[in-house]
């Protein structure tokens, strides 16, 4: 009697080839994913840094590892690539993926300049791969919660938002240098899961923010901001951002509507609670991003791979990747110049473009 190997398993049904362009911390996390899905096999992993990625290559098994992520998208075994490297090599490798007919993960952003975001997209509609963005919180099930809710009329007509999102400390400076600033880096995501939960585009932005850090400014960065939005659908909405929460990870959203609410708190690493004489505690709630959301960038990689094998349009688009970046200028906007900034001031006017 002969039993069928795992691998035997995934070679007798479709598998989706992809090569991973990063080994480092967000590539090994999609490596992870992808090691568990039985639809996917990463083939190849390239890394500027070819001892990372041939370590990552031992670790998840992946046959091939190589330097350039040119040889990824000329391997004929891969289907479509999954790109993790610097934020500076996405928009050109975007354009080779594409050239060479590979569907495309691509973490954000596209890339910090409008110009080459709409080279990189316009390239991939006259190619016709698929394009998946990595805003990994849209496939969290709370904020999914929240976006069924307010979509499905729970809560009547969604009339405020409010998100906080809080780092728990500030990342090295050697990564503020080349992370665009806190709107485009840390807020691009508050951007996003504005427009994924309230279902509108958003119209208006006026910024206000400081640093608390003298080596963050210097480099010209802040720590700390307030955004306020408005809707197209008349809505109004707040987004406050910092680098650093002492008690942890906080990623808070509410939203009130005419109907009702409903918000979501923060992930903790369990639900035990501890009652006293003098008080009532709870352990702190969970302290980094990757934990936050490991089930969602799992579950990212999964609706990357099925829209593949299934041939469906990706749920997180091109242009949900780009107009994050045009909000990251308004607000930079609004902030130099101490007003409110319409978004067709970026979307259509000269400035950034």
């Amino acid at each position: 009697m002969v039993v069928a190997t795992d691998t035997d398993m995934r070679t007798t049904r479709q598998v989706v080839r992809l090569g991973v362009i990063g080994a480092g911390r967000i590539g090994q996390v999609h490596c992870l994913a992808l090691s568990r899905n039985p639809k996917a096999e990463v083939v190849i992993v390239a890394d500027f840094f070819v001892k990372a990625a041939e370590s990552c290559a031992q670790k998840f098994r992946i046959p091939s590892a190589v330097q350039d992520w040119k040889d990824v998208i000329r391997n004929p075994a891969v289907d479509g690539v999954v790109i993790c490297s610097p934020s500076d090599t996405h928009h050109e490798i975007i354009l080779g993926a594409a050239k060479a007919g590979k569907h495309i993960f691509c973490e954000k952003p596209i890339d910090y300049n409008l110009k080459r975001i709409d080279e990189a997209l316009a390239t991939v509609l006259q190619s016709g791969v698929k394009f998946q963005l990595g805003f990994q919180r849209r496939f969290d099930a709370n904020f999914q919660r929240v976006r069924q809710a307010v979509q499905g009329g729970e809560i009547g007509e969604p009339f405020m938002l409010n998100i906080k999102s809080f780092d728990p400390a500030p990342p090295p400076l050697a990564y503020l240098k080349q992370s665009g600033g806190l709107f485009f880096d840390m807020m691009t995501h508050d951007f996003d899961m504005a427009r994924f939960v309230i279902g509108s585009e958003i119209t208006e932005v006026t910024a206000t923010a400081t640093s608390f850090d003298k080596e963050i400014a210097a480099i010209g960065d802040i720590t700390t901001a307030i955004v306020s939005l408005k809707f197209e659908n008349g809505a109004i909405g707040v987004i406050q951002c910092c680098r650093k929460a002492v008690y942890g990870y906080d990623q808070r959203l509410e939203v009130l509507g005419s109907e009702g609410a409903v918000d979501i708190n923060n992930n903790y690493p369990n639900t035990a609670t501890i009652s006293g004489a003098d008080n009532i505690k709870r352990d702190l709630p969970l302290n980094f991003f990757m934990d936050r959301y490991k089930q969602a960038y799992e579950d990212e990689m999964v609706s990357f791979v099925d829209c593949i094998a299934n041939d469906t349009p990706p749920v997180v688009t091109g242009m949900d990747g780009k107009i994050p970046v045009v909000l990251a200028f308004a607000a930079t906007k609004s902030l130099k110049e101490n007003r409110a900034v319409k978004v067709n001031e970026i979307l259509f006017g000269k400035t950034h473009m």
